[in-house]
């Protein structure tokens, strides 16, 4: 990964290519910020070789559930992913789509028999009528609030029939006491939302501490779980 960060081997890794580089993982703008900070030891803007190789590791922990924190970076972790087809450890374009769903047959006929009794509107349910059944679970707000989030996966503040059965398949596995991940796995994405990922060229940087900061304070943690709010990102 590195020479695409660094083409010319300096040694040093700028703010605006590593941000374009780490937005390829998936992961939410809160997240990237995160690991940037913790990469970016002396807040310079700019990564060494071996900060950059921190900040790959602290991908893929949060790709694989696992705290986005120092002390998690001995833990055994696969390669980080990211949807780049010069990327060593990506399938080529087409094979992602043949990844099987991890939404067995058996359990999407369960979770459509529930879709189906919350009466959705055009084939659409509205955070109202998920969230008596996400807070059914007894869950954490937090956790149901990523739930939400990577179910929700064309943002549209609605679930239709497949990510309503990824909500009800992240609900049963953090019930089974498994983490919920930050980014969606390729495996979970239903088959009708699997599409080539465009990723933006220009990106704004990665925020600095004190504005992720900010953004924690400023944005109520889970929107669906907010009383009567509309649904907004």
């Amino acid at each position: 990964f590195y020479p695409q960060v660094d083409s010319a081997n300096t040694g040093r890794v700028l703010a605006s290519d590593a941000a374009v580089f780490l937005k390829k993982s998936g992961l939410t703008d809160l997240v990237l910020g995160k690991i940037w900070d913790l990469a970016d030891t002396d807040g310079k803007g700019i990564l060494s070789k071996q900060e950059f190789f921190v900040a790959l590791r602290l991908v893929a922990c949060a790709q694989n559930g696992l705290d986005v924190s120092l002390s998690s970076l001995n833990l055994p972790v696969p390669p980080p992913r990211f949807t780049d087809t010069s990327s060593p450890l990506l399938l080529s374009g087409t094979a992602s789509s043949d990844v099987p769903w991890a939404v067995k047959l058996e359990d999407k006929a369960k979770y459509d028999a529930i879709f189906d009794s919350l009466n959705p509107i055009n084939g659409l349910l509205s955070g109202d009528k998920v969230k008596p059944v996400l807070l059914n679970s007894k869950l954490p707000v937090d956790i149901l609030g990523r739930v939400w989030e990577l179910s929700d996966i064309d943002r549209d503040g609605m679930l239709d029939r497949d990510e309503f059965a990824v909500a009800m398949f992240l609900v049963y596995c953090a019930l089974e006491k498994e983490p919920v991940p930050m980014s969606l796995p390729a495996a979970l994405v239903p088959p009708s939302k699997r599409k080539p990922i465009s990723v933006p060229g220009a990106m704004p940087l990665i925020p600095s501490s004190t504005s992720t900061k900010d953004s924690h304070q400023s944005l109520p943690p889970v929107g669906i779980l907010a009383a009567k709010t509309p649904l907004t990102q």
